[in-house]
């Protein structure tokens, strides 16, 4: 079980430095509204996040 939490973790940790590294203080507040909003199930804020998120992976494109 611990191996399984601290896989996890390191994961997390991995995909947040790279959201921190590619798209600035944006993203990460995009993932943690994404995250909140998920933990707590909250549809309106795990929707802002992902359309923070959607926006600043597809703003170039658009």
């Amino acid at each position: 079980m611990p191996v399984i939490a601290l896989t996890s973790a390191v994961i997390l940790a991995g995909v947040e430095q790279l959201i921190e590294w590619r798209y600035g203080p944006t993203g990460i507040v995009g993932l943690l509204l994404l995250t909140v909003g998920l933990k707590a199930r909250s549809p309106l804020c795990s929707s802002i996040g992902a359309t923070v998120l959607a926006l600043l992976i597809c703003g170039p494109a658009l």
